[in-house]
């Protein structure tokens, strides 16, 4: 079963009653089973972890960057000089998405620049916790599919007929 990392930087383990105006009132742990929700049809399952302190969130993306499909990541205010945390990011193989429940560009202005956005492969901002529903619906998309064991044996030529009866492509007209 594959695994999609959840990271959360500081300050986001107390959702839901920090800042309400802002965050929105959706707990961690709301966020969490929307993430699981979205993701569970493709039968992959969520490793979520959250740290006020840098360095913890710089050992978790070691520790999973060889055991997760991709993650979604959340710096919180790491975002503005969170150097070893982009380090740390620049080093994971998967494809990974940043996001922010407010819109931090309609927000002071130190928070308009992000030292790990450039590396990631998407970033969703300002749109609450629905925001990581989107991140995880596009992993889907990001991350490749893992292999699936096929039978042994060269293909038969009735298969492959079949496979490509079965093609929308295939029952498309060619241009003339």
């Amino acid at each position: 079963m594959s695994t999609v990392l959840l990271l959360n930087g500081p300050n986001l383990g107390i959702l839901g009653r920090r800042e309400p105006e802002i965050y929105g009132t959706d707990t961690l742990a709301d966020i969490e089973a929307a993430v699981a929700d979205e993701l569970s049809d493709r039968g992959w399952k969520v490793v979520s972890v959250q740290h006020d302190s840098e360095g913890d969130l710089v050992g978790a993306v070691h520790r999973h960057s060889d055991s997760t499909v991709g993650a979604i990541v959340n710096p919180g205010a790491l975002m503005i000089a969170g150097w070893s945390l982009r380090d740390a990011l620049a080093s994971y193989p998967p494809p990974w998405i940043e996001v922010h429940l407010s819109n931090v560009w309609a927000r002071e202005q130190f928070r308009h620049e992000s030292v790990i956005a450039p590396l990631a492969s998407g970033v969703v901002v300002g749109l609450g916790a629905f925001g990581y529903r989107l991140a995880a619906r596009a992993l889907t998309h990001l991350a490749p599919e893992p292999l699936r064991p096929q039978a042994p044996g060269p293909p038969t030529s009735a298969g492959t007929a079949a496979t490509h009866a079965a093609s929308p492509a295939a029952s498309r007209p060619m241009p003339g």
